[in-house]
């Protein structure tokens, strides 16, 4: 009975390994993907190198500031909980103000914390990361039904609400998560802030949009997140209460 229980968990984990091998193999399959791959893997080896980091035993956490242009890339090994920047990106274009996004066509960047859930190769802008917009805070502060959807992270340097970050530097990004998934790392966490959500720069945004209320409170609960990321450096815990409200464990 031992030996049959034994036999059976390698089988598992076996299963497991070839199942998330096969999404690396999946994507070398499309061209763009190959060209990332021959144009940006060796740089990529080389800095993860100097980082005691590898493309195969690799995840990544993903941090934007929407006023400041910025997207930061945090990188850890499979087996550690704390993450370090590693890479940090112009983002090449914005729509929108600073704000959530909270309707189908406003132009906003959304603002919270996601996930990418989709990848893809062919995309109309080079190569896209799609990110799980909306999410259940979205679902309960937007307008019913209405809520749009589509964000992605994406070559080019064109958008209306999402992160556009030239094709070249694209290659890079998606790589690392492709190979952050076919490491295992199902939800790769993408955190949206307005800004740099230090206490100086709270007291500039809460005295320049006074008049917004709902918005303060908005961003009061996102810097709660930004805090303990920034404490940190692991992947923030929370869910969402009734009223679309982070919590944070």
């Amino acid at each position: 009975m031992y030996k049959k229980l034994l036999l059976l968990i390698a089988g598992i984990v076996f299963l497991s390994f070839s199942l998330q091998s096969d999404f690396l193999t999946e994507q070398k399959k499309f061209q763009r993907v190959r060209t990332a791959i021959e144009q940006k893997q060796s740089t990529l080896e080389k800095a993860l190198k100097e980082h005691q980091l590898s493309l195969q035993d690799l995840n990544i956490l993903l941090v934007a500031y929407k006023e400041n242009d910025i997207l930061d890339i945090y990188t850890k090994s499979v087996s550690s909980k704390t993450y370090s920047k590693l890479f940090s990106y112009k983002i090449c274009a914005r729509s929108g103000q600073p704000g959530p996004k909270r309707k189908q066509g406003d132009g906003q960047v959304p603002e919270g914390f996601y996930h990418i859930d989709r990848f893809n190769p062919t995309s109309n802008f080079y190569l896209s990361l799609g990110l799980n917009y909306p999410n259940a805070s979205d679902r309960v502060k937007s307008e019913k039904g209405n809520t749009g959807g589509d964000i992605f992270i994406h070559g080019s340097c064109v958008t209306i609400g999402c992160l556009p970050m030239t094709d070249d530097v694209i290659k890079e990004i998606y790589l690392l998560a492709v190979h952050a998934k076919n490491n295992g790392q199902h939800k790769i966490p993408v955190y949206i802030f307005p800004f740099k959500m230090t206490d100086t720069n709270m007291s500039t945004y809460k005295e320049k949009y006074s008049t917004d209320p709902a918005l303060i409170s908005f961003w009061k609960n996102l810097k709660t997140g930004y805090d303990q990321f920034t404490a940190t450096s692991q992947e923030i815990r929370f869910s969402v209460s009734e009223k679309g409200e982070y919590v944070f464990r």
